[in-house]
């Protein structure tokens, strides 16, 4: 039995977006606010600054995923790409609602104001789990044993 890659741009991609988005939405998010002297409004604009980058990282990663699948042929309706468009529509839910009304309720707190409370930052953190679950398992899935 052989493991062969016929996706390995996709596989790469994948594991690394799983990655980008673990070590920035699962570890720095929440660990910048216990570093000496960072203040609310200062890991705002940080968190602003590293998520604004993370969502570009993740749109090259997840094109190149899909640029892979497309160039080897593969039928985009399989099953098993279930587990890449979840990941794919969280994608385009954080980039055009979540992250512009969470950017918009920062700059709030960073202007002295503060905004009603709100569920988004559970819907992101709910989202980024079913992402990288589904990654994983889409990854996984990837390797195909001959």
């Amino acid at each position: 039995m052989t493991t062969t890659l016929k996706y390995p741009l996709a596989l790469a991609s994948v594991f690394l977006w799983i990655g980008f988005v673990s070590a920035i939405s699962f570890m720095e998010a929440w660990l910048k606010f216990r570093a000496p002297g960072v203040t609310i409004a200062l890991g705002l604009e940080i968190g602003r600054l590293v998520f604004g980058a993370l969502n570009k990282v993740e749109w090259i990663l997840s094109l190149s995923v899909l640029a892979n699948l497309v160039y080897v042929g593969k039928s985009m309706y399989s099953f098993k790409n279930i587990f890449y468009f979840v990941p794919f529509l969280i994608l385009v839910l954080q980039t055009f609602w979540l992250l512009p009304d969470l950017d918009f309720r920062a700059e709030l707190h960073i202007q002295g104001n503060v905004p009603a409370n709100s569920n988004l930052h559970w819907y992101y953190v709910g989202m980024e789990i079913v992402k990288v679950i589904c990654l994983f398992i889409f990854g996984i899935k990837l390797i195909k044993l001959e």
